[in-house]
């Protein structure tokens, strides 16, 4: 099933990408992605955009660059945390995908045409809900990302990790390195393999064997 999908849906990009090819002199495959991701989600943060285009957050950040350069974002601080950076469609951006809509929907329409009344209802009816599906899927792909950003708790840890890891929950604090550091001040060992002693601790004498004061 997915094989002939995937070999009658070449028919279906061709016809996306010659509407696309209209708008390439203004913007890169790539770029128009992210726009339509934006368009989608408005608002969104540089972080989940990058999730989304599967992409490293640097190249993210410099396709966002081109994107703001070329007119077709904005960026403005975020609602809820100053720090964040959300992203915004231009009305140049909303143009450009008026038009290319537009034009894939002509091009689709003198297909359509073409069938039988009885395949067009199943085409759409299908591609709904294989659409509703796939949106589905990506929500579910794009929370999991999420939570690898999210703070870690005591169970998110693996087994093999530092225990002295200041970073690490349930770690060493400041004052529990103190406290064991004055615990260890009045110990020493002599030598490399001698037993360890007390320091402060008095000595037991043999009975019957008083200590004795040497002189100098």
């Amino acid at each position: 099933m997915a094989a002939a999908l995937d070999a009658a849906a070449d028919a279906l990009l061709g016809v996306w990408d010659s509407a696309r090819e209209a708008t390439a002199s203004r913007v890169s495959g790539a770029q128009l992605r992210a726009v339509m991701v934006v368009e989608q989600h408005d608002g969104i943060n540089l972080r989940r955009l990058a999730t989304r285009l599967d992409m490293l957050l640097s190249s993210a950040s410099r396709l966002c660059d081109r994107l703001v350069a070329a007119g077709m974002l904005e960026r403005e601080p975020g609602r809820f945390d100053r720090r964040e950076i959300s992203l915004h469609l231009t009305p140049e951006a909303r143009r450009l995908l008026a038009e290319l809509r537009a034009d894939r929907q002509e091009r689709i329409a003198a297909v359509l045409a073409a069938m039988s009344p009885a395949g067009r209802t199943a085409l759409v009816s299908g591609m709904r809900e294989f659409d509703e599906a796939a949106r589905r899927q990506q929500t579910l792909s794009g929370s999991e990302a999420e939570d690898g950003d999210r703070p870690r708790g005591p169970g998110d840890w693996p087994d093999d990790a530092d225990p002295q890891d200041p970073d690490r929950p349930g770690g060493p604090t400041k004052g529990s390195s103190e406290q064991s550091e004055r615990s260890s001040r009045g110990a020493w060992q002599s030598g490399t393999t001698g037993p360890e002693r007390t320091v402060g601790t008095p000595r037991e004498w043999p009975a019957g064997e008083p200590p004795v004061a040497r002189s100098a």
